[in-house]
Formats: structure tokens, C-alpha cells, sequence
């Protein structure tokens, strides 16, 4: 265990955190609960830069770091409907994506094939977590907009992973 995938573990942890915050019924705790989420961001990106700047990448961090993302994603975006902060249709378009990414990525691994994340995930996500900030701290207006900017960059970066996840198939073939 090195100190990227502690920082993912980290961030799974952190899961549970933002939904008990979340539904805590406490002065502020939607505040307080993105403000988890913002913490979780912020090891995301803090692993990969270490991971990388000091060679401490693994298998088990390609796979798993992604995961995290995508798990605290759609908490906070199910948590968000349930309160009925956003419309449910965000979570179902950003579900429906997710699971899909993740059957695929158990396909190719089983092939000892990874997709690593690219640059079109990582703005989909920094969208996200830019959109659900303003969401909660600036104006939910403005948020409302940049969620659905968050939306679209996240179709769009499916439709980019879709192309790579055929072309390693095909060359599996």
C-alpha cells in the first residue's frame, strides 16, 4: 500500500462521511457535506499527481482510483435528488454512464487491458465538482447551468472512452 492508494482509500471512506453529513438534518450540512466532497476531489487529484511524479503507480490504483470517482459522483448526485436539489433525469444520464464505464472496464481487465483515465474525464469531472460547488456555495442558478454543461461533457467523454473500449476490442478479436 503506497501513499496514492491510501488516498483512495481515503476517498472511499469518505463516502459514507458525505452521506451521513449529508442527511444529518445539522445547520449547514449541505455546505458541510460538499465540502467533503471538495476534500474528496482534492486527494483525487493530490494521488494521481504523486502517483505519477514519483513513479507509485499500480494496477490496483488505475483500477480502483477511478471507482472511488465515480462511486462519490453518483452519492452526491443521488443525495442531491433525494433532496430534490437537481432533477432526477441528471442521475440516471450520469448512472446509466457510469455503470456502463465500469462493465467495460471489468471486460477489458479480464483481458489484462486498462484504460487509463484521460483528459476528457478529467475536465467531465472537474465540471462536476466545480458546478456542484457553485450549486451549494454561489448560486444554485449558476450551478443548475454548469451541472448541465457537467452533463454533456460527461456524454462526451463517454462517446471518447465508447471509441477506445471498441478499439481494444476489436484488436482483442
Amino acid at each position: 500500500m503506497n501513499v496514492p492508494n491510501t488516498l483512495t482509500l481515503l476517498r472511499l471512506f469518505l463516502i459514507p462521511v458525505f452521506i451521513l453529513v449529508f442527511f444529518s438534518g445539522a445547520e449547514h450540512n449541505l455546505m458541510y457535506s460538499i465540502s467533503i466532497f471538495l476534500v474528496a476531489g482534492f486527494t483525487d487529484v493530490l494521488d494521481g499527481y504523486i502517483a505519477r511524479k514519483y513513479n507509485l503507480i499500480t494496477k490496483w490504483g488505475i483500477v480502483v482510483d477511478p471507482l472511488a470517482d465515480k462511486l462519490m459522483l453518483t452519492t452526491v448526485l443521488t443525495c442531491l435528488v433525494i433532496d430534490k436539489y437537481i432533477p432526477l433525469w441528471i442521475l440516471i444520464v450520469v448512472t446509466a454512464k457510469e455503470v456502463s464505464m465500469i462493465v467495460a472496464g471489468m471486460i477489458l481487465y479480464k483481458n489484462n487491458t486498462i484504460i487509463p483515465s484521460n483528459v476528457y474525464g478529467k475536465v467531465s469531472t472537474l465540471i462536476f465538482y466545480v458546478s456542484i460547488f457553485t450549486l451549494a456555495f454561489i448560486n444554485r442558478s449558476w450551478g443548475d447551468i454548469l451541472l448541465y454543461i457537467a452533463v454533456a461533457s460527461a456524454i462526451i467523454a463517454f462517446l471518447n472512452y465508447f471509441i477506445i473500449y471498441y478499439s481494444h476490442k476489436e484488436k482483442a478479436h
